[in-house]
């Protein structure tokens, strides 16, 4: 799970970093970036729901 919780930090670090340069600087690349890294976010969220609560189950 500890993983799992640094990959999203650092999957969600990405993403913060490309939408400011998006909206900062209107970087549409950055944007292309954002949105994908939000599909691989939304991913890893939905697996840390799982784990956790198999964990509570426990």
């Amino acid at each position: 799970m500890e993983k799992l919780v640094k990959l999203i930090v650092a999957e969600y670090d990405a993403f913060l970093a490309d939408a400011t340069a998006q909206l900062e600087k209107g970087n549409k690349a950055a944007g292309t970036r954002a949105r994908k890294a939000s599909l691989g976010l939304e991913k890893k969220l939905k697996e840390f729901r799982k784990v956790s609560l198999e964990l509570a189950k426990k």
